[in-house]
């Protein structure tokens, strides 16, 4: 078996004396989706943060072949890491097209027609991107403001790409575009870790999964496996299930 893309070992973060990740450790594989999905303050973003290095950690992070203890934000980016954060981040006063030239910065040594070729290729992933692509991103609905946060990720050739909620606050039929193009990234090769806590859409899409609950790893498994443990569907797929089925249809 290959060496994985990005491998977590016993990652702990603390705020003060309150340790919000306790030795939690995962996987991704090239050209896996990888979902961590848990309740509400597990410590889900907490573990995206301290992976990107926005955060201090303990623990080993070995990402693309280097092995870091709480890696600086440019080595991980400059490796080819990118963090799709909850809030998205657009820079709101400028186009749709400057926010994807921005996101390509790490190839700025590109000539102009090579940048032209890779945004066209990301238009024919998101047209509607293209049709608003002179608009001020602070004009855009709640979904078009999430594609344009992944295409301009996305931008940048990330090795591996993190998704923190994607779904958060979207509409069921943004919800379902959102994951279709997700899926679509990981036929395309892109390796993702997606954190997201519409469970059913999460293990619909995964090659496999962690459940983090207190800050600490509880279950893994293949993510087909997980959608139909028991302890899974109590806890995570159960009063909500219904509806978050629908969402992920």
């Amino acid at each position: 078996m290959s060496a994985p893309l990005l491998e977590v070992s016993d990652l702990c973060v603390s705020y003060g004396k309150i340790e919000a990740l306790s030795n939690a450790s995962l996987r991704v594989g090239e050209g896996q989706i990888v979902t961590v999905i848990g309740p509400n303050g597990a410590g889900k973003t907490t573990l995206l943060s301290a992976i990107m290095g926005v955060l201090p950690s303990r623990g080993r992070i070995r990402f693309h072949g280097h092995d870091q203890q709480s890696p600086a934000i440019q080595d991980m980016v400059a490796r080819g890491m990118s963090l799709v954060p909850e809030k998205r981040a657009l820079f709101a006063t400028m186009s749709v097209e400057d926010n994807l030239r921005l996101g390509g910065f790490r190839f700025h040594s590109r000539s102009r027609r090579e940048q032209d070729a890779a945004m066209e290729g990301l238009y024919a992933l998101f047209p509607r991107l293209k049709e608003r692509r002179g608009q001020m991103a602070a004009t855009l609905s709640g979904g078009e403001r999430q594609m344009l946060a992944l295409a301009r990720a996305l931008m940048g050739g990330p090795k591996l790409l993190m998704l923190d909620e994607p779904s958060l606050g979207l509409a069921p039929l943004i919800v379902r575009e959102v994951f279709r193009i997700i899926a679509e990234l990981r036929r395309k090769g892109v390796s993702i870790l997606l954190i997201e806590q519409n469970a059913w859409a999460a293990l619909r899409v995964a090659d496999y999964a962690y459940v983090l609950e207190l800050g600490r790893i509880a279950m893994e498994g293949p993510a087909s496996e997980l959608a139909h443990d028991p302890r899974v569907v109590a806890a995570y797929l159960g009063m909500a299930g219904k509806h978050q089925e629908m969402l992920a249809s």
